[in-house]
């Protein structure tokens, strides 16, 4: 059965790409929005194993996004991968004291991407007391 990822990013196009690469991998289904505040108001309809989330978008942040996951004890446990076109280190340091997994500046590869997701799937499912599914011979 497929996780159920939330992609959360106001450029369309990157959007469509990241949903892609998910979706792909049959692993994943994928809910698209486009801004922080619809990010908020999807995480009580769906039982989410991840959220990729950029960081600059209109009303709520992806940064405000982080915070309000980690301060809620229903979503606490839900890894938050952060997305930017700024690498600096301070959009870095802000995702991660604001509680990210981790941070991918754009562009990135699908590659790149589904290596952080797997490394939060396999964390998470770690600290959970379960084992992640093992991978299908390619």
């Amino acid at each position: 059965m497929p996780e159920k990822v939330l992609v959360v990013e106001d450029s369309r196009a990157m959007r469509v790409f990241v949903s892609s690469i998910l979706e792909a991998t049959e692993k994943y289904e994928v809910v698209e929005v486009d801004n922080g505040f619809d990010a908020l108001r999807a995480l009580p309809r769906g039982d989410y194993a991840l959220i990729v989330t950029d960081v600059n978008m209109p009303d709520v942040s992806g940064i405000e996004l982080t915070k309000f996951v980690r301060g809620n004890a229903k979503y606490r446990g839900i890894p938050v991968i952060v997305i930017s076109t700024d690498s600096s280190r301070k959009d870095l340091r802000r995702a991660k004291e604001a509680g990210a997994y981790d941070f991918l500046a754009k562009p990135f590869t699908a590659e790149e991407l589904l290596e952080v997701i797997e490394r939060a799937r396999k964390e998470m499912a770690g600290q959970a007391g379960i084992e992640p599914e093992p991978e299908p011979d390619a």
